[in-house]
């Protein structure tokens, strides 16, 4: 597998994509931020982008993360009325964006997605399975044969 490097075009508009919030990561850069900053930023990101694409190698402080608890319902002093939510940073958003796209591309190009695997696929849902299994199921109860699934 190639993977073709990004440019500054190609990485402007990730950034440009991403939803302006002020919420942030441990490093306290929130897109707004970023998407601000745009224009300075674009250039040496694109490089360091292309290089751990290039050389197989992540990141490690985009690995981080800021788990906080967000409260649901019920007594706000019991624990199990909370669940965490992870603050990734702004960085890592743009980040897997280039990877993601590079990778479908190249799935698709070199067909290695069956047709029957609906979460990978654009313009393919949990519902579209559902449907064909539907189908299937019942294609055989009308013809009087067996049908089978394995969950």
């Amino acid at each position: 597998m190639v993977l073709k490097t990004f440019s500054t075009k190609e990485i402007t508009p990730i950034i440009e994509s991403l939803k302006t919030k002020n919420s942030h990561g441990y490093n306290e850069i929130s897109t707004k931020l970023l998407k601000i900053s745009t224009t300075y930023i674009c250039s040496p990101f694109t490089y360091i982008c292309n290089m751990s694409f290039l050389s197989g190698i992540f990141p490690a402080h985009l690995k981080f993360s800021d788990t906080k608890p967000i409260y649901m319902k019920g007594e706000r002093m019991n624990p199990t009325n909370y669940r965490p939510i992870l603050l990734l940073t702004s960085f890592l958003k743009v980040f897997e964006k280039p990877l993601y796209i590079r990778l479908s591309e190249h799935f698709y190009s070199s067909k290695l997605l069956v047709g029957n695997q609906y979460g990978f696929q654009k313009r393919h849902s949990k519902y579209d399975a559902i449907f064909k299994l539907t189908t299937v199921i019942l294609n055989a109860f009308n013809s009087k044969t067996m049908a089978g699934s394995i969950h």
